[in-house]
């Protein structure tokens, strides 16, 4: 996944979805550390949304960079809501077809005029929500998480008051629990 965005400003995030509308508020959530309010934009009643990979993708970039005594609980239960959400369904379907970079494509970016947002909500399935790129916001998903297994599993070892929430991410992601 090397070749995607490198910045946070790489990411059309006012052309995609959360929970409650659009992604324009995620940058500045992300710069500070609001992670139980991205948690509730990235993740709502087991849906995941358009931006929950790329949320991913830009906080586990830096996760390995932190000292483990700065992840707070709430960074960790965002990975946990996200992980809970991903069901043997999604991650065992195989690989959509395609890049996660391609999820950035016009087809499935909303319109840059967000009066036409009630538009798209009100048909059968919205471009961006047909069930290929919905499904792949769960499959990039459970593969960013899964490539950051190893800096879980040192953050656990480092922080033993993250240790439980920790331990039920990973028996999520092997698909244990």
């Amino acid at each position: 996944m090397n070749a995607l965005p490198q910045t946070i400003d790489g990411i059309p995030w006012r052309r995609l979805t959360t929970a409650y509308g659009r992604g324009t508020d995620i940058p500045r959530l992300i710069q500070t550390g609001q992670f139980r309010e991205l948690a509730d934009l990235i993740e709502h009643q087991s849906t995941l949304w358009q931006v929950t990979p790329w949320v991913l993708l830009i906080l586990l970039r830096e996760l390995p960079k932190r000292e483990p005594d700065k992840v707070t609980s709430e960074e960790i239960n965002l990975y946990l809501a996200v992980a809970s959400s991903i069901t043997a369904d999604y991650y065992e379907a195989g690989p959509p077809a395609g890049t996660m970079n391609e999820l950035l494509d016009e087809q499935y970016l909303w319109p840059e005029n967000e009066e036409e947002d009630e538009l798209l909500w009100e048909e059968e399935e919205p471009p961006s929500y047909e069930p290929q790129p919905f499904f792949s916001y769960y499959y990039y998903s459970h593969s960013l998480l899964k490539e950051a297994e190893p800096v879980f599993l040192s953050i656990m070892n480092d922080s033993g008051r993250l240790a439980p929430a920790i331990q039920e991410l990973l028996l999520l992601l092997r698909g244990e629990k």
